[in-house]
């Protein structure tokens, strides 16, 4: 059932996994609209209020928004561009990226002052952007729409991802519980030596799929806060031994190679975009800090901060295991049962988050379907609704069950536009009548083409890779069987 403090848009994508307390619910609505008829410059930079959050408050939600399961990927990425060109791209796409969320501010303020509105949510200011070019106006309410159907893809996305990794982790897992041990040696292959071999990967998301819809269920976001809390505490600290065991086991990256293959380069360009895509947290954090004037301190420092561990883990990863590494760095950890359990600790981190991520879709799709029917069934209607949508992510991810190809095509697909296409093509939108400079225009087109070309290759090349994959399976595998 839709809770009534949330934003019926649905905008703020990665948002609602930053709900970890119930007081932090409220960050899912827009901040009231200030009394009087009009505002200052001053007023609408203050909209947060004493009641919003602190400058450390907001950094770590900012945090939170954009470190999540595509850091894990981050090493195979690396790979897939070289030791020396991966971590080149990933600054670049990071200074970029940073541009665009600060593109994205700009465009809402001067949107907002114009419109006198206190919030504009990602769909709103493309919706009014659009409404600023003569010729686009008549198809204004279709931005909106766009942005919100990008969204939905994103997030959903981001929940067949998240079904793929639970069940490659725990499978793991099992298959090598008879062999773990309590020493953690290195052989710097896939880690953990499986011996036991049980089901193919596709029944364990099976296995988590009641669990999953029994999850989402659950009415409101505070329900989830204690859980959420916890899961990112054992998310954090799986995190930080991962990065601890990576940097101290790098083996002579002398002959990896520095530049990858060109035909694997779209699918570096995936999995990054992939684990960039923060840009939906920028509005509703910006909005209720208690002084928005310097969330641009908060913007360069955090990203600055989710660059360095993207580069550095994506990088460090890469040389620990080299040619070995897997599409989740957790599968390539030692068979011991410290690293079995952070494997554990942090899949129990992602079914938790399943339900927040879930979250954004669900309120954008269910609602207006749900207000069709009778207030007798709107409950059952509700439910029925949230188990197809879950049902219809784990039958995706049954057909797709390879996480660097679903990661990539998802970023590729519907990230590239939320976070590289569509800010630099808005800024031009809002200020195109008020003298943008040909150097201004010229940086935001080559933004924007930069970013369809990689939604095009991206595409293009991981939907080849499925197809490949699935076919060598056929091959191999003629149905669901032992492995």
């Amino acid at each position: 059932m839709a809770s009534p403090t949330t934003d019926p848009q649905g905008e703020g994508s990665r948002f609602p996994i930053l709900a970890h307390s119930p007081s932090e619910d409220n960050l899912l609505q827009p901040p009231p609209v200030p009394p009087g008829p009009s505002r200052s410059r001053s007023q609408y930079e203050r909209i947060g209020g004493p009641t919003g959050t602190s400058f450390l408050q907001t950094l770590i939600h900012l945090l939170k928004g954009n470190i999540g399961t595509g850091l894990l990927g981050l090493p195979l990425a690396v790979k897939n561009a070289g030791l020396v060109l991966g971590p080149v791209s990933l600054l670049g796409m990071g200074i970029v990226a940073i541009h665009c969320m600060r593109l994205l501010v700009k465009c809402s303020h001067h949107l907002g002052e114009r419109l006198n509105k206190p919030f504009l949510s990602y769909g709103e200011v493309v919706q009014y952007g659009m409404d600023n070019v003569s010729w686009l106006r008549r198809h204004s309410r279709w931005g909106k729409q766009i942005v919100n159907m990008f969204l939905i893809i994103t997030q959903l996305g981001f929940c067949c991802a998240y079904f793929v990794f639970l069940s490659d982790n725990v499978k793991q897992v099992v298959e090598a519980a008879n062999t773990t041990t309590i020493s953690c040696q290195v052989n710097h292959t896939n880690q953990t030596q499986v011996l036991t071999t049980t089901f193919d990967s596709r029944l364990y998301m099976l296995c988590f799929l009641p669990v999953i819809i029994l999850l989402v269920f659950t009415p409101n976001l505070k329900y989830l806060a204690p859980l959420s809390l916890v899961a990112n505490l054992v998310m954090t600290v799986s995190l930080v031994l991962i990065y601890i065991y990576s940097l101290t086991n790098i083996t002579d990256p002398s002959y990896l190679p520095r530049v990858g293959r060109a035909k694997d380069y779209p699918l570096f360009f995936g999995m990054a975009i992939f684990a960039f895509e923060g840009i939906g947290v920028v509005l509703p954090l910006e909005n209720k800090m208690q002084n928005p004037q310097n969330f641009s301190l908060v913007l360069y420092l955090g990203m600055a901060v989710v660059t360095f561990l993207y580069i550095s883990l994506g990088a460090v990863g890469y040389m620990c295991f080299g040619e070995h590494i897997e599409s989740s760095i957790t599968l390539n950890l030692p068979n011991c049962w410290m690293y079995q359990t952070v494997k554990l600790l942090y899949s129990f981190g992602i079914l938790i988050t399943f339900a927040l991520q879930f979250y954004v879709p669900a309120e954008i799709i269910i609602p207006p379907l749900v207000a069709r029917v009778s207030e007798r069934w709107e409950t059952t209607v509700d439910l029925l609704l949230r188990t197809a949508l879950v049902i219809f992510t784990c039958a995706l991810a049954v057909l797709v069950p390879e996480l660097d190809l679903v990661i990539s095509l998802v970023g590729s697909v519907s990230s590239s536009f939320l976070a590289l296409i569509f800010p630099p093509m808005l800024e031009v939108a809002t200020f195109h009548t008020e003298g943008l400079s040909p150097w201004v225009t010229l940086k935001n087109t080559v933004i924007s083409v930069v970013g369809l070309i990689g939604f095009v290759t991206g595409t293009y090349i991981a939907i080849l890779e499925i197809i490949a994959r699935n076919g060598q399976k056929d091959g191999a595998f003629p149905s669901y069987l032992v492995q």
